[in-house]
């Protein structure tokens, strides 16, 4: 049997999405959703590793699934769904926390960080790796390989995830296959505006240098003009020594399918290349607004979306979480 081929993305609603998030993973898995089978969730467990707002993190999970279609993610042809109401993620993760190791989980990088300084932090914080170890190798059996679409940040999660799927097959039999990564050809790393020494991030508690999908033009324009550049004035593109100004070009280059250096010598001054930015970024969110907006006008229909989808991932789920369950000699539900 020739393995079919499947493409996993998932979106943490922890904020609001933003511009990179768009990027680099809604609109690659949206292009290639034809060529590849496409199983996409709101990762709304892998919310829960930090103080919350429940009504926040339902209503973000609601706005996220509502982005990725409004953007033409299309779900008859792909997969959508609410990672929680997938319970065989939840069991998978246990099955695969009984095969990692506490070292393996307490190296992770973004662990290290996320949980310095604190005094109390929660063990889901420590063990979420393994849960997205989980809610990859689920459609990575029963004659389907996978695929995970990945930035630099994810590649220490994604070797986990491999790690476990060699060391469940060693012990219990063939069951997993192991998945490879893929980078995003644009957008994979974009930096934030306002200190592009860090990544743009959902999560930032001063927003003002991310670009959110849902930001209307004035708030835009606000955020690009103050955007850090540097006081030389000449447009290059220099990601170590200038990158303020380097970042503006890769956004605008992964919004017009450009290079950032092939875009540096159109200009020669700040104030146009930001214009252009400002126009390029507008333009590419407004559709996604206008669709969104009609989708969240009809509250049920997305409901019903997310609820045909999660039956369709269960489907697609339980001949792999049954087979592990009788490898390791538990009795499949």
């Amino acid at each position: 049997m020739i393995p079919v081929t499947r493409r996993i993305t998932g979106l943490k609603p922890t904020g609001h999405l933003h511009l990179g998030n768009l990027l680099a993973a809604v609109r690659p898995m949206v292009r290639d959703q034809d060529a590849v089978p496409t199983v996409a969730f709101v990762a709304d467990l892998h919310a829960m590793t930090v103080e919350h707002d429940p009504a926040a993190l339902a209503e973000l999970t609601r706005e996220a699934a509502a982005i990725a279609l409004a953007a033409g993610l299309d779900p008859r042809r792909s997969v959508l769904f609410a990672q929680s109401q997938v319970p065989e993620h939840a069991v998978a993760h246990y099955l695969l926390e009984s095969t990692a190791t506490f070292g393996e989980s307490q190296r992770m990088i973004q662990f290290r960080e996320k949980a310095a300084g604190q005094d109390s932090v929660r063990l889901s914080l420590l063990t979420y790796p393994t849960l997205m170890a989980a809610d990859i190798l689920l459609y990575a059996g029963a004659g389907a390989t996978v695929e995970v679409p990945t930035g630099d940040d994810q590649d220490q999660h994604l070797e986990l995830t491999r790690t476990l799927a060699r060391r469940f097959n060693a012990r219990y039999g063939e069951t997993l296959t192991v998945p490879r990564g893929v980078r995003p050809s644009a957008g994979a790393r974009i930096m934030d505006l306002a200190d592009p020494s860090r990544k743009m991030e959902k999560t930032n508690p001063a927003p003002g240098g991310v670009l959110f999908v849902l930001d209307p033009p004035d708030v835009v324009a606000r955020k690009v003009s103050r955007a850090l550049t540097d006081a030389r004035g000449s447009v290059e593109y220099d990601p170590l020594g200038r990158p303020g100004i380097s970042n503006l070009l890769a956004i605008l280059g992964a919004l017009l399918d450009r290079t950032p250096a092939s875009l540096a010598g159109a200009y020669a001054s700040y104030a146009a290349l930001k214009a252009d930015l400002t126009d390029a970024v507008n333009a590419a969110v407004a559709p996604v607004q206008r669709a969104y907006a009609e989708i969240r006008a009809d509250p049920a229909e997305l409901e019903a979306t997310l609820a045909a989808g999660a039956q369709r991932a269960q489907a697609l789920a339980a001949p792999t979480l049954a087979a592990m369950l009788g490898r390791m000699g538990l009795r499949a539900a």
